[in-house]
């Protein structure tokens, strides 16, 4: 008989894991751009550091995680550690904005398979019953990390760029240690019948891609929330800034975990659907107004619906994938997710130049209610094809 035993002590190494993760990426990504200025480049090539490594961990992120479904998670974890650490070495040595825009790109490969395989490891672990709960609360590992790393990072900038990447590269060593200690590889190298009796060893989880789209939809927005809702704050007077991203995370913390337990009981698909048009809510309040009310509400109703559908749409893909494709699933996922946070994050500031701050979260409102209509559509043509 199966455990639903959900807090094991490999559940927590995971959780320290991503949170030592997350706590290397989020002190970097605040800081690259200062420095990036700081060796003569312009505001414009500050923003394409963290531009070019969302496009390049979505894009590549398919076949990474496929690459983890092949090789072993653990592999792919070791390896894309040991990576990020040599690239923050790079980055201390490299004096030339252009130069790091381009090593980007390759670091946003191996971050792309770091996620992957971490995922489908993660999803290994937890017991089926209790999966949307188990990855709500080990999504809370990234969270915390992202709520006090970049004031570390900004501390450890103010005492030189290169203090800031070796102590990068530290904690991506450690990284590489918690990975080289984990049980199991993880590893499929055969291909294995699928649960309709064909034997699936392609690159792509398509499937999951094409419905994966909906979450483009929805994360588009999300990409302009977490570049502009500061700057639409500081354009009507609010104090503090960083209102809307503090009452965001705060929201997330405390519904997340219990969101995915409704997941787990009463189907992932009746969760999802609601979480969906919350979520389009949350982006037309900020259309209406951009007052410290109308900028909480929006917090609070997008939180709700943001902070759950992930892990409920994870839920609910991954019972029709395969323990050996969960890496590409993962990896489907990804692209479609990342894409949208990276084109949200450089089109609404064009949008909002032209147009203005409502107009431009109401064009994120108006792509976010696409996505309702798109998941039932794509799920039902994916079915129909299995």
């Amino acid at each position: 008989m199966t455990s639903d035993r959900l807090f094991t002590p490999h559940f927590f190494v995971m959780c320290g894991f991503t949170f030592t993760v997350f706590l290397s990426a989020f002190q970097l990504l605040p800081t690259a751009p200062f420095h990036i200025l700081d060796i003569g480049g312009s505001t414009f090539a500050s923003g394409l550091f963290l531009g070019f490594l969302t496009y390049s961990s979505a894009f590549s992120a398919p076949l990474t995680g496929s690459l983890a479904d092949r090789f072993g998670q653990r592999h792919i974890l070791i390896t894309s550690s040991l990576a990020l650490a040599a690239f923050s070495l790079g980055y201390a040595v490299i004096s030339d904005y252009r130069v790091m825009l381009v090593l980007v790109i390759i670091h946003g490969i191996f971050w792309s398979g770091l996620l992957s395989a971490s995922a489908s490891y993660m999803t290994s672990l937890l017991p089926e019953a209790r999966r949307a709960e188990g990855i709500g609360y080990w999504g809370l590992s990234t969270v915390a990390a992202m709520a006090v790393a970049p004031s570390v990072g900004l501390w450890i900038y103010r005492r030189g760029w290169v203090w800031l990447c070796i102590v990068g590269a530290i904690l991506n060593l450690v990284m590489a240690a918690i990975a080289w200690n984990l049980r199991g590889n993880g590893t499929m190298t055969r291909p294995v019948e699928s649960r309709n009796g064909s034997k699936r060893n392609g690159l792509l989880e398509w499937r999951v891609l094409i419905v994966s789209f909906s979450l483009f939809l929805y994360s588009f927005g999300y990409g302009g929330i977490t570049s502009f809702t500061a700057l639409y704050a500081d354009a009507n007077g609010v104090t503090p800034k960083s209102i809307y991203l503090t009452a965001l995370a705060i929201v997330i913390l405390l519904t997340r975990p219990l969101a995915g337990r409704l997941g787990d009981r009463f189907g992932y698909k009746r969760v999802f659907v609601p979480c969906l048009v919350l979520i389009c809510l949350g982006l037309g309040l900020l259309a209406f107004g951009g007052t410290k009310g109308w900028l909480i509400a929006s917090a609070v109703v997008f939180g709700l619906g943001f902070g759950t559908a992930y892990p409920v749409y994870v839920g609910y893909v991954m019972q029709g994938v395969d323990a050996d494709r969960r890496g590409a699933a993962f990896g489907a996922i990804l692209a479609a997710f990342d894409t949208g946070i990276g084109t949200g994050s450089t089109s609404m500031g064009y949008l909002i130049q032209h147009f203005g701050f409502a107009a431009a979260f109401g064009i994120a409102a108006g792509l976010s209610a696409l996505a309702l209509p798109y998941f039932l559509t794509a799920d039902r043509f994916v079915k129909r094809a299995m």
